[in-house]
C-alpha cells in the first residue's frame, strides 16, 4: 500500500482520508499481453500500476496499430474520456509486461470523491498535470526532431526503454521502425 501513498501525495490529504481511499484498492496481478480496456468498452475503474507496463493504442483509419502512450511504475492507468464521460472507448489498454495494478472501481471512486474534499484537490491537480503533458507532447510531435523525442523518452522514461517493443516506441514517436532502428544507430555511434 505504500505505492497508493506515493501515488496520491498531495498536502490537503489528511492521513484518514487517504487510509480510506487507499482500502479502497484491490491488488490484481495481470500477465503480460492481459487487456485492461479494449474499444468500444466503457470503462468502470482505473488503476495506480504497483510494477509493470501497459501500451495504450489504437487503429488508424488504415488499420494500422498507433501506440498512443505507456503507463509505467507509480502512474494512474485510465482512460480518462470512458471513464468521466462514460462513453466506449476507441483505445485498447494491454499489459506488455506482467503488472501489479491497484483497482478502485467507478462508483467507489465517485463516492470517496464526494465526500473527501482533499481528493477532489488531488484530482484536480492530477488532470491538470496530464493535460500539460498532453499538450506538451503534441506540441512536440509537430515541432522537436524525431531523435530529440526519442532522447527525452529515455532520459524522462527509462522504463519505456527498457520493456517496450521497439516498434511500439517507433509508432509513440511517430516514427517507421527504420527510423527508429537509425536514430540509435547514431546515438550509439555518438
Amino acid at each position: 500500500m505504500d505505492i497508493l501513498r506515493f501515488a496520491y501525495q498531495h498536502p490537503s490529504f489528511q492521513s484518514a482520508d487517504l487510509e480510506s481511499i487507499c482500502a479502497a484498492h484491490t491488488r490484481i496481478e495481470l500477465p503480460k499481453g492481459s487487456f485492461l480496456l479494449q474499444k468500444g468498452q466503457i470503462a468502470n475503474e482505473y488503476y495506480i500500476m504497483d510494477s509493470g507496463l501497459v501500451r495504450t493504442y489504437l487503429y488508424d483509419f488504415e488499420g494500422n496499430d498507433i501506440t498512443t502512450g505507456f503507463i509505467g511504475n507509480v502512474e494512474v492507468v485510465i482512460e480518462v474520456a470512458s471513464i468521466f464521460q462514460r462513453v466506449p472507448t476507441q483505445e485498447y489498454m494491454q499489459c506488455l509486461t506482467d503488472c501489479v495494478l491497484w483497482k478502485i472501481d467507478f462508483d467507489t471512486f465517485q463516492e470517496l470523491f464526494h465526500q473527501i474534499p482533499a481528493f477532489r484537490e488531488w484530482g484536480r491537480a492530477w488532470m491538470a498535470f496530464e493535460l500539460y503533458r498532453s499538450k506538451m507532447r503534441a506540441a512536440e510531435m509537430i515541432t522537436e526532431p524525431a531523435t530529440k523525442r526519442y532522447l527525452r523518452l529515455i532520459e524522462d522514461k527509462p522504463q519505456i526503454i527498457q520493456q517496450a517493443p521497439l516498434k511500439h516506441i517507433a509508432s509513440y514517436l511517430g516514427v517507421t521502425d527504420s527510423s527508429l532502428s537509425r536514430i540509435r544507430k547514431e546515438i550509439a555511434q555518438g
